[in-house]
């Protein structure tokens, strides 16, 4: 049973747990049955290597970076130079595509300890920090982005570039995400803490750049902690995942959102 009604009452002007207990139910509607935690967790793993090249180019594409399947697979090639001048790349395509690659592995090691059965949201919570440290090492060794932007969240306003949607006040951003880990550790459902995990986390936006991405990284090892497949976000359908949260987030109707989702893990 969901322990959620006992937790601490919320901190700041936004209630999570007020929106999530009002869209669980259209989640739960959009989702396939969950399969279950996988019981081979080397080979859940395997397929998450193997979508790897398209995952990155698929999200690194939705914050707009031109990246390509080379680039991305040259910076995961061990004993290889990232910045090898050779490459047809900007430096900070190729930094953004050598963090997505470093992040990505300590996202692997998340998702061994979820599948092994701890709880995801506790994780989650203990390692997504570490998950944008090393999305954006690379950019700050680049000299792109400076060291104290990866201190802690965000301390300033927070803008989402076509959206009506204005994220909370910087202030209130450590409470909300403390209350959006507390759902997650008490939610049962890997569908609600997929999908509203993922949504909570750009509806805050702690951070001023990468919560696309971190959010989105959430999702998938919340999908893993139900044997859900490594689900890709299609850049090609950024308009749609644009719309989707937006509406959610300006709307309160997270029905689009979960669709898009259900949809591209059946793909």
């Amino acid at each position: 049973m969901r322990n959620a009604l006992a937790l601490a009452p919320p901190r700041s002007s936004v209630s999570l747990w007020t929106i999530w207990e009002a869209m669980r139910a259209p989640v739960l509607d959009a989702f396939p049955p969950e399969p279950g935690r996988p019981r081979d967790a080397d080979a859940y793993l395997r397929h998450v290597e193997a979508v790897y090249p398209a995952d990155a180019c698929h999200s690194l594409r939705m914050e707009g970076y031109e990246v390509s399947e080379a680039l991305v697979g040259h910076v995961s090639r061990e004993h290889q130079d990232p910045y090898d001048d050779t490459l047809d790349a900007q430096p900070h395509e190729v930094a953004a595509a050598y963090g997505y690659w470093r992040a990505h592995n300590v996202v692997g090691r998340s998702l061994r300890r979820i599948v092994a059965g701890e709880n995801p949201g506790a994780v989650a919570r203990e390692a997504h920090r570490e998950w944008f440290l090393q999305l954006f090492s690379p950019s700050v060794e680049a000299g792109i982005v400076g060291a104290d932007d990866l201190d802690a969240y965000r301390a300033h306003p927070a803008r989402i570039a076509g959206a009506r949607h204005v994220p909370p006040p910087a202030r209130e951003v450590p409470a909300l995400m403390s209350e959006l880990f507390d759902l997650l550790e008490s939610e049962p459902s890997a569908a609600v803490r997929a999908v509203l995990g993922h949504f909570a986390f750009v509806f805050v936006h702690p951070y001023q750049d990468g919560s696309g991405r971190i959010a989105r990284f959430l999702m998938n090892a919340m999908l893993a902690s139900g044997g859900y497949p490594w689900t890709i976000l299609r850049s090609e359908a950024r308009d749609t995942y644009l719309s989707a949260l937006e509406s959610a987030s300006s709307g309160a109707d997270i029905g689009p959102f979960a669709r898009l989702v259900a949809a591209s893990l059946r793909a």
